[in-house]
């Protein structure tokens, strides 16, 4: 028998502490050296959907390049991101990994495109969410255990995944968690440390991909700060490690204000206890006004110049088009789903949700392999 570690000990009193957890779903023993939340990201590690993140697109579809992210790089420098922060912070850094590894568990091919195409011919049947989704997913959708279906996470960790709020990320909250208020400190914490990757690396992809040139970011502010402490420290960088080192700065720049903008909040509204963080209006982690600025300023230019740019519009628009058709060829003929298991699962769950299951759990490559299987007359079946 091990002797379970206690990492409570270390934490600010306003941090989710594992003894305070509202638990699981259904009751289980308590490992004998991981806590709750290390159970959980192991089982969000060894999921199936976890997995298949690294097929998944983020801006640019996998076969575009093999150096652009995908959605379980983009996952991974979330947790890096959301750990360090953390840290910072004496937040639990189990429970914020373990809600940073599952926040884009529900997506689907083709990035937002795959999830606007699975939304549109949901609106009528429910609907299509991707953190409603991810619930689903560690819920009911991954089997792995005999006592229950899903992964059987704690409370807190689900909270996250549906409460993953961003630009991007603004979903309808179940009964369950809707009249909880705000999300715990590590759930908020993940939403920002989402933000600061996607925006970071969709600059970095941007840039490698030549859909965006430094000379149109020179405006930027924050942009022109984080070169000008680069060109402070070096001088006549070869172009690719200066685009590299100016990157490092801006998620440098924005995490530190977010760490010592949080440590003022939680100050100024005089957060004692998780709960106390919940009852509060605005998000505790956050930026500085200053930051927020600058941010948006960054936002609108990555959404007029590289989400706009009319190859990323083309091959969102492609996805979209592989996407609706695979779904209307299962419709029309439910036979074709490939899994037996699926044809179970008609049995018992409406045939336009099952479908939407199968379709949102493809990757990139599997669903255009689909699409060819069943679309291209000398492709094999």
């Amino acid at each position: 028998m091990g002797v379970k570690s206690k990492p409570d000990s270390i934490l600010a009193p306003f941090a989710m502490h594992e003894d305070n957890s509202r638990g699981r779903k259904f009751k289980e023993p308590e490992h004998p050296y991981r806590s709750i939340f290390q159970r959980d990201r192991d089982r969000i590690i060894h999921s199936s959907a976890f997995r298949r993140l690294q097929y998944k697109t983020q801006v640019f579809v996998n076969h575009e390049g093999d150096y652009y992210r995908t959605r379980l790089t983009h996952t991974l420098e979330v947790v890096q991101i959301s750990r360090t922060i953390a840290k910072a912070l004496r937040l639990n850094e189990e429970l914020t990994e373990a809600i940073a590894l599952a926040h884009d568990i529900g997506h689907t091919p083709f990035g937002h495109a795959g999830e606007q195409a699975l939304h549109e011919i949901m609106k009528d049947k429910g609907g299509f969410e991707h953190n409603q989704q991810g619930l689903r997913v560690v819920d009911i959708l991954e089997e792995r255990y005999p006592e229950f279906k899903g992964l059987n996470l704690t409370w807190e960790v689900r909270e996250g995944i549906i409460k993953h709020i961003t630009a991007f990320d603004k979903p309808n909250i179940p009964g369950e968690f809707d009249s909880k208020g705000l999300p715990s400190l590590e759930a908020q914490l993940v939403n920002v440390a989402d933000e600061i990757a996607y925006n970071n690396h969709d600059l970095d992809d941007g840039i490698s991909s030549g859909l965006l040139a430094e000379k149109d970011l020179m405006p930027l502010r924050l942009w022109g700060r984080a070169k000008e402490s680069v060109h402070k420290k070096y001088s006549n960088l070869n172009p690719a490690i200066e685009k590299k080192q100016i990157i490092r700065s801006l998620i440098n720049m924005q995490v530190s204000n977010l760490v010592e903008e949080s440590k003022h909040m939680i100050q100024e509204f005089n957060i004692e206890t998780p709960e106390k963080a919940r009852t509060i209006k605005q998000p505790i982690i956050s930026f500085d006004a200053v930051m927020k600025k600058q941010l948006a300023e960054l936002r609108t230019f990555l959404f007029e110049n590289l989400y706009r740019h009319f190859k990323v519009i083309r091959m969102s628009s492609k996805a979209q088009r592989f996407i609706k058709e695979i779904f209307a060829v299962y419709l029309e003929n439910p036979k074709q789903l490939p899994e037996s298991s699926m044809h179970e699962k008609t049995s018992t769950d409406p045939l336009h949700r099952v479908i939407c299951d199968y379709i949102a759990g493809m990757t990139d490559r599997y669903a255009l392999d689909e699409y060819k299987k069943l679309f291209h007359p000398w492709e094999k079946v």
